[in-house]
């Protein structure tokens, strides 16, 4: 959104409130009010605001008018029998104002509760709904995303077996912590690339919260490629960090993401140049 504050002061979110938007409007303040907490905000101030002038305007009769109130009723007879008409009509009429006025400020404020309870209930139920297509939009956003990781380690992959000769090949071999495992990197300086062939990956597959990080060694010092996932699947050639001088290769276990050193006491591969 662009301004937000416009937004917020325009009116419109009052009018929502009130149930004077049309289904189109109401859904555009509903996806607005999911996406920006400032709008979620604003509605249930409205909402509170709403509350608070219907309590503020009721009439909530003091406690010496209550009491009167309840012993005229018991006294009714005795105000209409009074010697001064005037005194005792005076008396009928406020006897009637009171009850009345009580009965009212009951019902207003009996009524705004239901209102705004079937208010908050439908802003809820729409936040339900917005949020699940955000979830299925997501889902297909993150199908795609994966779909274009495949395109593009197809791309690297025909790169590589149209000029195999022009990249230098790094066998990794596994370590202590893994001795079966194994990888193929492919080292081009010329086009500053570096590929690992994830049809040659040999290692357990990574979990949910670890991936696997590539490691370049320069002048003794690790230096971060990239992490990659192992998964059965696993094929074509996957584009990592360019760096040159590189004298070898290395792969460790690292939390998702990736660290900024390696643990050494998660090295699953290594391999000189």
């Amino acid at each position: 959104m662009k301004d937000l504050k416009t937004y917020l002061e325009s009116g419109i979110l009052e009018q929502y409130v009130f149930g004077d938007l049309s289904n189109e409007e109401k859904l555009d303040v509903e996806n607005n009010a999911l996406q920006y907490p400032e709008v979620r905000k604003e509605l249930e101030e409205i909402e509170n605001a709403l509350m608070s002038y219907a309590r503020s305007n009721a009439i909530e009769p003091s406690e010496k008018v209550k009491t009167n109130f309840l012993n005229s009723i018991n006294t009714i007879d005795q105000v209409n029998n009074s010697p001064s008409i005037n005194t005792g009509g005076a008396s009928l009429r406020n006897l009637q104002f009171y009850k009345y006025a009580f009965a009212a400020s009951l019902s207003l404020l009996f009524l705004s509760g239901i209102l705004l309870i079937n208010l908050n209930n439908k802003l809820n139920e729409s936040y339900v709904q917005l949020a699940v297509l955000q979830s299925d939009n997501q889902k297909f956003s993150n199908q795609v995303n994966y779909k274009e990781g495949e395109l593009r380690d197809i791309k690297n992959a025909l790169q590589f077996y149209q000029d195999p000769a022009a990249y230098k090949l790094v066998t990794l071999k596994g370590s202590t912590k893994a001795p079966d495992a194994s990888l193929l990197v492919a080292f081009n300086a010329d086009k500053e690339e570096v590929m690992i062939d994830m049809t040659s990956l040999n290692m357990p597959s990574n979990d949910q919260e670890h991936q696997y990080q590539l490691w370049a060694i320069v002048d003794g010092k690790p230096v971060d490629l990239g992490v990659f996932d192992a998964n059965d699947d696993s094929t074509g050639m996957k584009k990592m960090k360019f760096i040159k001088d590189v004298q070898a290769f290395a792969v460790t276990l690292e939390p998702r993401g990736g660290s900024l050193n390696p643990t050494m006491d998660k090295m699953m591969a290594i391999g000189n140049i």
